[in-house]
């Protein structure tokens, strides 16, 4: 599988814990063709010292696809950048943005957004194992480092060390005192800032990333920078990919319906439950694909109270289904 060289960031899915895991990615992949997606993250320390391919094996199909780092020592970065290579991924990317207790304590997420000179040294390592492009996402700030200089520095130390793309969450974060869930909603937005950088950097790709929840806004913000980052959004409501391949990248390539998007995944869910997986892992992504439409309710508690059985298989995705009614 080889790497694309500079996969099309216009519109990217955000890597979201416990949510863009493999099947989430092929699900949301029969939706939207060209569209980014991102792997949760994955520590250095899973990598290297449990199976890599439970945490990188792909489907084809996924791409164009990143790979999602969580770290901070050079050298084990490095290797990490080398399996991400035999596994043919598109993108890797640098999480400096996570406000957690526990990646703190690892010392990697937005906590490095105060040593731009580590986070460089952790670029120059990532290009030297991977042939395509190392990107950062990081935060506008942190704690009481959030003027617009303070990123300034940050952005440029580490585009210096080869870094050429950033995907910027418009919220500053404090490393105490808020939740991970707080630290997405409780700092205030400062969209001004991202675009600025994008001025005064206009060399540098610049993705804006923060409270985006449909493609009308993602199309006004990239009318400033270079790519726009949804997360939740989609999770919770896929069907926002729809219109993205002909909106935002002039491709025709949208399914016919919600429906067929289903019917779409009859091969690939039939061949993962073969080998051992639950209809669970893989429906629970699919919840939100009928948002608002009549028997929406009925596919999500029908697809929740049935989809974790031992015997569960397609038949219960039929079952779901049958009560949707999709206008034509």
């Amino acid at each position: 599988m080889p790497n694309s060289p500079h996969p099309d960031r216009r519109l990217a899915v955000a890597p979201m814990l416990d949510w863009t895991d493999r099947w989430c990615r092929y699900f949301l992949r029969q939706i939207s063709r060209q569209t980014l997606l991102y792997t949760e993250m994955v520590t250095t320390g899973a990598l290297l010292h449990r199976e890599p391919a439970r945490f990188l094996d792909f489907h084809p199909q996924e791409q164009p696809l990143a790979l999602q780092l969580g770290g901070s020592e050079p050298a084990a970065l490095e290797r990490c950048a080398r399996l991400a290579t035999d596994w043919g991924y598109d993108e890797l990317n640098l999480n400096i943005g996570c406000p957690s207790d526990r990646v703190q304590s690892g010392r990697f997420g937005a906590c490095l957004m105060a040593e731009p000179e580590l986070v460089a040294e952790c670029v120059v390592a990532m290009r030297e194992g991977f042939p395509g492009p190392v990107t950062v996402k990081h935060r506008i700030g942190i704690d009481d480092m959030d003027d617009y200089d303070d990123m300034t520095r940050f952005v440029e130390r580490v585009a210096n060390a080869g870094c050429e793309t950033f995907i910027v969450h418009a919220r500053k974060a404090w490393l105490s005192g808020l939740s991970p869930k707080e630290n997405r909603e409780v700092p205030p937005l400062r969209y001004e800032q991202v675009y600025r950088l994008k001025q005064d950097f206009p060399a540098l790709e610049i993705v804006i990333n923060g409270g985006i929840t449909s493609l009308d806004q993602a199309l006004e913000h990239l009318t400033r920078v270079d790519g726009v980052m949804m997360g939740r959004a989609i999770y919770h409501d896929p069907w926002l990919l729809a219109g993205a391949d002909r909106r935002l990248f002039g491709h025709d390539s949208a399914p016919a319906s919600r429906r067929a998007v289903v019917l779409g995944m009859r091969e690939f869910i039939e061949a993962e439950l073969a080998s051992g997986v639950r209809l669970h892992r893989i429906t629970r992504h699919m919840l939100g694909l009928f948002a608002g439409l009549p028997g929406a309710r009925h596919w999500r508690r029908h697809l929740s109270q049935h989809a974790n059985r031992p015997d569960a298989g397609w038949h219960i995705v039929e079952q779901a289904l049958a009560a949707i009614r999709e206008p034509s």
